[in-house]
């Protein structure tokens, strides 16, 4: 996969938006850990909140770009639950003997979102424009689906020099809503409030199928896992702009 560094965003006023260091203290039986890929950062929110108003048991959220919060839980982060946006790193986790109990919790969709105007196919080719916004294809699932829909279209290479990324797709979200760029590839989750959307046609990428794993083996954990699938939590993520596996 060819990638123009020059591209990466690493400015500090997308800082806030970064992936978080992982918490020094171990878990305790209080509450779940529960790492969350940013696309589903705001709809995880809700379904802990949920979570808890049913069981009692707290489920504490932390996002970050899937191959982040991947390489954290590597390295020993204290994560029990991993929602990534991919079918990829869960795997890769279970046949490490890191993780166990994977199942597929939501079917994401790409949108090319235009803050000012209405966006579609003709706007990429056509090119008028001076910056689109895409999540680093590297670490983040929805960056791979964009790269994908711009080879599709023929326009990677073409695009290159107006391509700008951020280390995840809420990091591609704030350099279209900040107008650091023009339009961007984003999940329907940030956008699905808002005019100047196009949901990209799943003809021209690769399924986005996110999955969860267990890092631990706590009764809580299992119980927060039987909850993702239960018709609660189903409702609250097709509501998010989610699809069901």
């Amino acid at each position: 996969m060819k990638i123009n560094r020059r591209c990466i965003i690493i400015a500090g006023s997308l800082s806030i938006l970064a992936a978080p260091a992982f918490a020094q203290a171990a878990p305790d039986q209080a509450h779940i850990m529960v790492a969350v890929a940013t696309n589903f950062a705001k709809a995880a929110e809700t379904l802990a909140a949920d979570f808890t108003a049913r069981t009692g048991l707290e489920a504490k959220i932390i996002s970050g770009s899937t191959g982040q919060l991947y390489a954290q839980i590597v390295n020993g982060a204290p994560y029990e639950v991993f929602l990534s946006a991919d079918q990829e790193r869960p795997a890769k986790l279970e046949a490490a003997g890191l993780a166990t109990g994977r199942l597929t919790y939501a079917r994401g969709y790409i949108n090319l979102w235009h803050q000012n105007g209405v966006a579609g196919a003709h706007i990429l080719t056509e090119g008028d424009f001076e910056h689109l916004a895409i999540a680093n294809p590297a670490l983040a699932p929805y960056g791979r689906a964009a790269q994908e829909v711009l080879e599709t279209l023929g326009l990677w290479e073409k695009l290159q020099s107006k391509i700008v990324m951020g280390q995840n797709i809420g990091q591609a979200y704030a350099l279209v809503a900040s107008g650091n760029a023009e339009l961007g590839f984003v999940d329907s989750s940030h956008v699905m409030a808002l005019g100047g959307h196009w949901v990209v046609p799943q003809a021209l990428y690769s399924p986005i199928l996110q999955d969860a794993v267990r890092l631990s083996s706590k009764p809580e954990v299992r119980a927060f896992m039987d909850y993702l699938t239960s018709a609660h939590a189903q409702a609250i993520i097709t509501d998010a702009g989610y699809g069901l596996p």
